[in-house]
């Protein structure tokens, strides 16, 4: 698996297996992510698009998914578009029902990061302001906010020095302006896994969305992910139970077949 990972050279290539006699009502698939390095314990948009598979080439019948993963099970649930311009999209030739595909995850605890480090951060970030610098556990990832979206979108990543940082990747983050349809705005650096920018990181929002959360008292947001190739998070923070639903839409562009 992390041979054919390494041959595709993308973010992250997932891989699914379905669980014949699982004593779950919901059909249940074990799951795994690989970057072209090494296997992680939890991907985002990759779960989005092994769900966008399974619904729309019939190899399940009902709206929920159940994944079978390194961070326990994750659910995927087909949710209807209300959007008034989304009511069907084309694909494959044919016209489809437009859905939305909401992702149940566990919340990402941050905690304080050693201020001892934080000017190595900032140098890898080609010398940005930093007005707060967290540490994601357990997944250890650094977790830091610009003084705005705009800074994160302009900022230059200096990669052989994110190399140098401590931590797995880097999660960068400012509020969006007010006149913006965004709460907030973020991106994601992981050159140790192989992954220079995520093009949307939906483990990295199961901790932006608690701690937006507390600075803009809201439980609910639209987040921008400002890569080159971007995209859009819907997202709701459940408090009591410690989870994050992310909502969002893929799109299939490409099948085939592999030889192993």
């Amino acid at each position: 698996m992390q041979a054919v990972a390494a041959e595709f050279n993308i973010s992250q290539t997932c891989y699914l297996t379905r669980i014949p006699n699982s004593t779950s009502p919901n059909t249940r698939f074990r799951l795994r992510w690989f970057t072209p390095v090494t296997e992680v314990k939890l991907c985002g948009h990759a779960t989005l698009a092994s769900a966008h598979t399974l619904f729309t080439t019939g190899l399940v019948n009902s709206n929920i998914i159940e994944f079978d993963t390194l961070s326990g099970i994750l659910t995927a649930t087909k949710v209807p578009d209300v959007s008034p311009t989304n009511v069907s999209e084309v694909q494959n030739g044919g016209v489809t029902d437009c859905f939305l595909i909401e992702l149940n995850f566990p919340t990402v605890p941050a905690i304080d990061f050693n201020s001892a480090e934080a000017s190595l951060i900032s140098k890898a970030l080609n010398d940005a302001p930093l007005i707060d610098v967290k540490r994601t556990t357990p997944a250890d990832d650094i977790f830091v906010v610009l003084p705005s979206g705009k800074s994160v979108i302009e900022m230059e990543p200096r990669f052989d020095d994110i190399l140098k940082c401590p931590g797995r990747g880097l999660i960068v983050s400012g509020a969006a302006p007010p006149e913006s349809e965004f709460d907030f705005i973020s991106r994601f650096f992981c050159p140790k896994y192989g992954i220079k920018e995520d093009p949307v990181c939906g483990s990295a929002h199961c901790a932006l969305a608690p701690y937006w959360s507390q600075k803009l008292g809201k439980l609910d947001f639209v987040a921008h992910a400002a890569s080159l190739r971007g995209g859009i998070v819907k997202i709701h923070l459940d408090e009591q139970n410690q989870r994050v639903l992310l909502r969002g839409k893929a799109v299939m562009v490409m099948e085939g077949s592999i030889l192993v």
